[in-house]
């Protein structure tokens, strides 16, 4: 099931201060996966990621196949994951996924080495998903400023 309608043109990319973003994928991989891997105790500190169930240890392996899933899941539109980068770096990144009490739930982390980016990303990113987005409400963790 689409997480917005037929019509509305998901954007590819987002220019925020000091990062880009683009539609997580594949070719993402080895960038991604020493990206959370070496952030795994800083991303369960991050807002919306309490429960400990994700980042776990996995494979670079799995990991490919869990951008393989996110790429999918962006074709179909039934969710939207990005890669937020700093030149080639992966410092984290966003998902946007449906939500049984919002139009949509969104999370985001950065790499532990990129702390003070998260601050930035969530402030850019929660903007950009209130201009250029059809949701009315969103699930987006706050920070502490």
């Amino acid at each position: 099931m689409s997480l917005v309608e037929d019509k509305f043109v998901v954007p590819v990319s987002f220019d925020g201060p000091g990062f880009r973003m683009e539609p997580l994928g594949p070719q993402h991989n080895e960038k991604d996966h020493d990206a959370w891997m070496s952030s795994i105790d800083h991303i369960w500190a991050t807002p919306g990621f309490p429960d400990g169930t994700w980042p776990t240890a996995m494979t670079l392996e799995s990991n490919l196949a869990d951008l393989v899933r996110h790429a999918k899941d962006f074709e179909n539109r039934s969710g939207f994951t990005f890669s937020i980068l700093d030149g080639d770096e992966v410092i984290g990144c966003v998902y946007i996924y449906p939500s049984r009490t919002a139009d949509a739930e969104v999370s985001s982390w950065v790499r532990a080495s990129r702390a003070d980016m998260d601050v930035v990303t969530w402030r850019a990113i929660s903007s950009w998903l209130e201009t250029d987005w059809p949701f009315t409400k969103i699930e987006y963790a706050p920070r502490q400023i």
